[in-house]
Parts: C-alpha cells; sequence; structure tokens
C-alpha cells in the first residue's frame, strides 16, 4: 500500500508526464515556432525563436515549405512574420539536417531582417548539397 507522500509524487509525476504529452502533438504541414532556450528543440523543431526578443515579437507567418530540387538540394521558403505594432530588426538564418535530424555541415550565413509594423517577409535558403533532409530556420535578435 502507497504511503500519502507517494501518492502524491505519483500524481505529481503523472501531470507531469500528461503536460509534457499533451505539448507533443503532431502539425502535418505547420510549423510552430519554439522557445529555444527552454529545452533542445532545435533538433527536433524546423522554427525556432532563439531568445526572448524574437519570442515576444517574431512568429513564422504561415506554413513553411521545403522541396527538394531536381539536382537533390534542399530548398526551403519561409514567411517572417512582425507581430509589433513597431519596425524590429531580426537576424535568421537555416541549419541543413541530414534524415534524422543531425546537422550536415551545411548552415547559412546569419541574414538581416528589416520586418516593418505586422508585416510579414519571405526567406529563401537552398542547401548547398543534396545530403540535406530537414532544416532548422533559427531567428533571434539583431546584433
Amino acid at each position: 500500500m502507497k504511503s500519502s507522500s507517494q501518492k502524491t509524487l505519483s500524481l505529481v509525476v503523472g501531470a507531469i508526464a500528461l503536460a509534457v504529452a499533451s505539448g507533443c502533438k503532431s502539425h502535418e504541414g505547420a510549423y510552430q515556432p519554439v522557445n529555444a532556450q527552454s529545452h533542445d528543440y532545435e533538433r527536433t523543431s524546423n522554427f525556432v525563436l532563439l531568445d526572448p526578443g524574437a519570442q515576444r515579437s517574431v512568429t513564422s507567418g504561415s506554413a513553411i515549405q521545403s522541396m527538394t530540387l531536381p539536382d537533390g538540394r534542399l530548398r526551403v521558403m519561409a514567411p517572417i512574420r512582425n507581430r509589433e505594432n513597431r519596425r524590429i530588426q531580426v537576424q535568421v538564418n537555416c541549419v541543413f539536417k541530414d534524415e534524422q535530424n543531425f546537422p550536415t555541415g551545411d548552415e547559412t550565413a546569419w541574414r538581416t531582417l528589416f520586418l516593418d509594423e505586422n508585416a510579414t517577409e519571405g526567406v529563401e535558403f537552398v542547401s548547398m548539397n543534396d545530403k540535406a533532409k530537414n532544416f532548422t530556420i533559427r531567428v533571434r535578435q539583431a546584433r
């Protein structure tokens, strides 16, 4: 028979497991922005906001699109949306990954983006080789 403290601990652990499981839903075709500082989401997410300023001000406008070019390289197109009522400056880059979500060594340079009030601007990235099968787009405040 379990003691009162063991029952409480079991309930807490169960509640945490339920909360984690409910947050891991599949969104086919839609990429949800993720807080990269809380967990290691860069390995599993396709769109990551790297700092509090980006988390507050930026989101991906609509679905991120990717396609394999005839030569095997991966092309990624992403709308970056300013959620603020002011002009902001952010930096964005793309890390290309293999089929198991490990970086291939193919990472784009940071690109500075100026976004007007509530504006959306598309960015495009193309991998350098045919090893890329997945990707992570990273956004941070401009430095």
